[in-house]
This record gives C-alpha cells, sequence and structure tokens, in this order.
C-alpha cells in the first residue's frame, strides 16, 4: 500500500482537461495487441511469444495450486501487449474471467493510485512534501524525536509507526466506518523517529489518502475517479466498498481456493491502503501512464517531471541493496531499472512491474488465500524470459567475510511489527536468525529461497552479501563498529530487521516461557491424580488450616495461568481465520483473557505463601521443590504479561 502532491490556476487547468477527458472517446484496448519485437533478451518480446508462455504458465498453476482465476496483462510502448484471463471468475455459474471488465483487488498496489493523486497535489501547490502533516490535518500527530511526520515519509513508509491491525479489514456488508474514523479511532505507537527506519505503514497511506480528502474537499474515492480513473478511461476501477451497482456483476468471486465456496467481497477499511478494485486493462492504462511520465493517449494526468520525480527518486534503507522511490518500490533485476507494487488482500495477491528502459509493463492478479508462488515465479521469470542478465564475471568473496560475518550473527527483530500491545507476542514467537559457518558464509533459515530452504550469502562488497542462486543480495547498515538493522532486496524498500537486545531475545525466552507453561500443567493435572492417589491408598491429606488453603489456592493459580495463556494462544490463531477478526467486538474477548491474567498474576500472593508454608513447615522434598518451581513460574508469567504488553489498559493494536 503508498504517495503525495502542488497551485491555483494549475487546479483551473487540471479541471478544463478532466473536463475534456469526458468528452474523449477512447478506443478499447484488447484491440491494441501489437506484434513489436525487442531486441534485448534470448526470446523476442511480442504478442505471440508471451502469449504462448503465459498460456502454459498459468493454466497449469492455477490447477497444480486449486486456484480459482488470474488475470495478467502486458503493455509495451504505450498499448496492451498481452491481455489474459486464466480460470472462472465464477465457477457455479461457469463465468470466465474476462481481463476488460473482470475486477481483481490489487490489495496494496492501490496506494500508486493514492501517491499519484499526492503528486497531483503537490503540482498544484496545495501540498509539500517536506512540510509537517499536521498542518493538513484536523487532529494532531505528536513529533518523535523531535521530528514530525512528512508526507516524503508516508510515501517511503518511513514515518515510525508500528504495525496496526485491528479494524482494518471487515466481513460486513457495510464498512463498520470511515478512513477518517479509522485514522481518529487511535495514533499507532511511534516507535521510530521519521525518515529513518523502513516500516511499511497501512495507516501512513491511510493518513495520506485522507489528507488528499481535505486538501482536494472532495471524497477520496471521487477524487481518484476525477483526476485519474475518467482521464485515463478506467470504466472497470472503483475505491467504493460495497461495489456500485453497475461494476457489483464483474467482480470475481473470492475464492481461498477453486474446490471452495466464494467467501464474502473484502471491505478494506482503510481504503486509500487498499481497498481498490480494477480490471486488468483498466490497470494497463494506468501502468502505460506512468511509463510516459503522466501521459495517455494524449491526456495528462501528471507533468512529466513529477512523474520523474516519483520514478527517480530513492530511499535506501541499506546502501546497496533496493531502494524506495516515491510510492514505488524497487524491483531491479537484471541490471533492468524495474519499479513496481506488490499487493494482497486476504483472498487476492497482485504484482505490478514497469520496465522503466524497456517502456514494459505487467500487472497480474491470482484469486485465492495464497498464490502458491506463482506471482514471484511469474515476474521472475518474465524478466529472465525477456531482459536476461549480461554475462558477468563472477564477484569474489572478500577477505572480511568472516570478520563482518561474526557482527551478523545472532537474532533480528522486524520493523513491521507491532511494539506496543499484545501482538507483540510475534517478536517473540518470530526471530529470524543469521548463522555464520567457518568460511564465513551466511546462512539465513528464515529468509528462504522459492524453493523453501535457507539461503546462502557470500561477501562482495563490504557489508554487502550475495545469494549466486538468486542474485538477491543482503546487506547490513553499521554504526560505531555494531550493526544498527539488516535487510535484503526484496524486504529492503519497506521492512528491516534489528540486532535483538539481550531482554528480548527468544534464546532464553522462549525457552523460560514453555518451562513456565510446563510448570502449571504438572501442577495442575498433578493435582488431581495426588488427590486419587490418595483415595485410593486410603490417605489424607496431611497438610491443614492455612497451608491447605495456599496450597489448593496456588493449584488455582496454577490453572488461572494455564487458561491466560490459552486466551492468548486463540487470539493468535484468529489470524488464520483472518485478520477482520481483530475488530472492536473482539474487545469483549481480550478483556476477558486480561482479567483472568489479573487474577492469575494476583494469584502469585497464594504461590509465595505456599512456599513460605512448604519451606518452613516440616515436608519433603517433592513439595518444597514444587512450590519454589511454581513461584518462579509465575514470576517469568509476570515478566511476559508485563513486557509482552498483555494487560494494556487500551487495546488498540
Amino acid at each position: 500500500m503508498k504517495r503525495i502532491v502542488r497551485t491555483f490556476v494549475a487546479l483551473g487547468l487540471l479541471l478544463v482537461a478532466s473536463l475534456g477527458a469526458a468528452q474523449i472517446q477512447i478506443k478499447p484496448l484488447k484491440d491494441a495487441k501489437p506484434n513489436i519485437p525487442v531486441t534485448i533478451g534470448s526470446h523476442p518480446l511480442t504478442a505471440d511469444d508471451s502469449g504462448v508462455w503465459l498460456d502454459g504458465l498459468f493454466p497449469y498453476g492455477l490447477a497444480k495450486n486449486n486456484l480459482a482465476a488470474a488475470v495478467v496483462v502486458v503493455v509495451k510502448d504505450g498499448q496492451i501487449l498481452v491481455s489474459r484471463g486464466y480460470g472462472y471468475a465464477d465457477i457455479a455459474a461457469n463465468k470466465k474471467v474476462d481481463p476488460a471488465t473482470t475486477l481483481f483487488r490489487p490489495g496494496s498496489i492501490s496506494k500508486t493510485f493514492l501517491w499519484t493523486a499526492v503528486m497531483q497535489l503537490v503540482e498544484q501547490g496545495k501540498l509539500n512534501l517536506d512540510a509537517d502533516v499536521n498542518q493538513y490535518l484536523d487532529f494532531t500527530i505528536a513529533p518523535r524525536d523531535g521530528k514530525p511526520i512528512t508526507m516524503r515519509d508516508l510515501m517511503t513508509h518511513t514515518p515510525g509507526f508500528e504495525e496496526t491491525l485491528k479494524n482494518l479489514f471487515s466481513h460486513d456488508d457495510q464498512l463498520p466506518m470511515s478512513n477518517e474514523a479509522w485514522l481518529k479511532e487511535w495514533i499507532p505507537e511511534r516507535v521510530f523517529a521519521p525518515g529513518e527506519v523502513s516500516a511499511y505503514s497501512n495507516y501512513g497511506a491511510a493518513l495520506a489518502g485522507y489528507i488528499v480528502q481535505r486538501v482536494s474537499g472532495q471524497p477520496f474515492d471521487e477524487y481518484i475517479e476525477q483526476h485519474i480513473y475518467q482521464p485515463l478511461g478506467m470504466q472497470h476501477a472503483t475505491f467504493r466498498q460495497p461495489l456500485p451497482a453497475n461494476l457489483k456483476g464483474d467482480m470475481a468471486k473470492s475464492y481461498a481456493s477453486a474446490s471452495t465456496p466464494p467467501k464474502s467481497f473484502e471491505m478494506v477499511v482503510s481504503d486509500p491502503a487498499g481497498g481498490m478494485s480494477v480490471s486488468g486493462e483498466d490497470m494497463a492504462r494506468f501502468m502505460i501512464a506512468h511509463l510516459q511520465n503522466g501521459t495517455y493517449n494524449n491526456v495528462q494526468i501528471l507533468r512529466p517531471e513529477t512523474a520523474k520525480a516519483m520514478h527517480d527518486f530513492t530511499h535506501y534503507s541499506v546502501p546497496g541493496l533496493m531502494p524506495m522511490a516515491l510510492g514505488f518500490y524497487h524491483m531491479d533485476r537484471n541490471g533492468q531499472t524495474i519499479i513496481g507494487h506488490g499487493g494482497d488482500t486476504e483472498l487476492f495477491h497482485s504484482g505490478m512491474m514497469l520496465f522503466l528502459q524497456q517502456n514494459v509493463g505487467i500487472f497480474v492478479s491470482i484469486d485465492g488465500d495464497k498464490d502458491g508462488g506463482l506471482r514471484k515465479q511469474l515476474l521472475e521469470a518474465f524478466t529472465d524470459r525477456y531482459f536476461p542478465a549480461l554475462p558477468q564475471l563472477p564477484q569474489p568473496t572478500l577477505g572480511t567475510a568472516r570478520a563482518h560475518g561474526m557482527l551478523l550473527a545472532g537474532r533480528y527483530i522486524g520493523s513491521r511489527g507491532s511494539f506496543d500491545n499484545f501482538l507483540s507476542i510475534g517478536n517473540l514467537l518470530s526471530q529470524p536468525k543469521i548463522f555464520m559457518t567457518p568460511d564465513g558464509t551466511l546462512i539465513t533459515p528464515d529468509f528462504k529461497n522459492m524453493a523453501g530452504q535457507p539461503r546462502h550469502w557470500r561477501e562482495v562488497k563490504p557489508f554487502l552479501w550475495l545469494d549466486d542462486a538468486s542474485d538477491s543480495h543482503l546487506g547490513a547498515l553499521t554504526q560505531n563498529g555494531k550493526v544498527r538493522w539488516i535487510s535484503f532486496d526484496e524486504a529492503s524498500p519497506v521492512a528491516v530487521w534489528m540486532p535483538v537486545s539481550f531482554w528480548q531475545s527468544a534464546a532464553w525466552n522462549l525457552p523460560l516461557l514453555y518451562l513456565s507453561l510446563l510448570v502449571f500443567l504438572l501442577t495442575a493435572l498433578l493435582w488431581p491424580v495426588a488427590a486419587l492417589v490418595r483415595y485410593r491408598c486410603g490417605k489424607s491429606f496431611a497438610l491443614i488450616g492455612a497451608a491447605r488453603r495456599w496450597y489448593r489456592l496456588s493449584r488455582v493459580v496454577a490453572i488461572l495461568h494455564l487458561l491466560f495463556a490459552a486466551g492468548w494462544l486463540l487470539a493468535l490463531l484468529q489470524l488464520n481465520i483472518g485478520i477482520a477478526h481483530f475488530n472492536n467486538a473482539f474487545d469483549g474477548t481480550l478483556r476477558l483473557i486480561q482479567l483472568i491474567g489479573v487474577l492469575a498474576i494476583l494469584g502469585t500472593v497464594a504461590v509465595a505463601m505456599n512456599a513460605v508454608c512448604a519451606w518452613r513447615q516440616p515436608s519433603g522434598w517433592w513439595r518444597k521443590t514444587n512450590s519454589l518451581l511454581l513461584l518462579i513460574a509465575c514470576l517469568a508469567a509476570i515478566w511476559f504479561a508485563f513486557s509482552l504488553h498483555l494487560l494494556n489498559v487500551h487495546l488498540n493494536y
């Protein structure tokens, strides 16, 4: 999900242009499929070659991965080269995908329309990329480390917000709240100073969309329709949710798989960040406009210098890795300058690549809860087929590989995450590791290749490592001889990983967590077992008075801790069911889990008193050991409850 915007006279000219655009009769793009060869590459980029290649790849790929539908459109030199629909928009109705009219959900590719709108307003002098965004808002975002957020920060995903999930998606028939209400409900924690750390932010994009709305004086969806869709002749595209009546019948059903019934239309509350629906051939018009520096069929949506400013700007999270343009990722490969964007809803997975040197663009969208790697395979194979890398001498491994590799070995925590709410559990459960072999090669079990295998990296430039199998790079930003963060090409524009501090490290936190849960479990299970054994042996319970009371209460506390842990496990499992379950209606469940946790933590007093009784009064080694282990487990549980923010007063996440 990304973008930015400028003068009163320019606004008048833009209005005249848009009114004129409404009069233009645009020839349907599907009639324009030239057979234009490209001299570079082992295969000529022609309609025939690419069409045959796609027809061999996609029917097999859909069948292999049990996917319902896909659309692929390739543009070249201002026209559509290939336009293909695969599978069924509606399986029950036997309705095939029509790339000209069938709507797909491109997810965060929607942001490229947002950022285009922002740059239109920059042209008009209504927005300044480097001004404090508060001057465009009717609520205030406090600075972090003395720095305010700018629109440029939003476009490069460096505003410093933590991740947000609550109320992001909805399964309701109507949006439960507007983008404005979602933004104002709560402001995510500012975990990084703006302009420094790359951390993908849907909230940041949604904020930019609200600024477009306020500065333009139009609802966001109307602005996009008037200033982008209509000038480009995009009649099968909309940000409106639910879909307008005239487009409802064109929407591809939302299938998790081809063998299961369709699910409901996904409602994206932060619509500027990912709420668009669009056909493949309408995406072609937008790609052509950007490839032609803002112009399509003699209609201009951006000035050439503005479009070039978007495309040519670079922000590096790590020097030597892929940079971020203004609103577009760099996806460079084989010496080609490629900008684009990926997009994912829960049931659609999309990708867009613009080959700036070749005037070529490709868009793909796949209908399914996962794409089986088909999207990545298509985009990489398309580049390799038509724009293969020139032969190069292999880069030697540097002699500093072992010394520098030792600095990187360890655990990391991702910048795109939650740090001030219960979702910080994910930071504990997911800490990518880097290992170093004796020869200085780095191995990343968590940054896998397309085959799902760990990658192997060798240092070819200072603090820049190469994976020879994929030509991807891993890099590190260092300061004062220490690693600040690392990233790799596929993620570097929008995410980095920072070394984990001792207190956050899963190396000791996870064993402590598992051992504590084991103590609680054994305590809870052995309580009735011991009672049963005493009953069968005809023995009475030896403890009396306060000792008996504290003993029994300590067992109840162990059960409460197990229920507390089980509650958070069930909460996290909701992510597998769908993000839409994380909404205001889920607050009651979270409060119930927290109530159990509060009771469990207060029960530490009973556990401590049980330990005191066990060690002061005559008792066996088992009772003493058990009481001490249970107390340690309770203290560990308190550590996790507060370090992972499980008992926050607020329910913002």
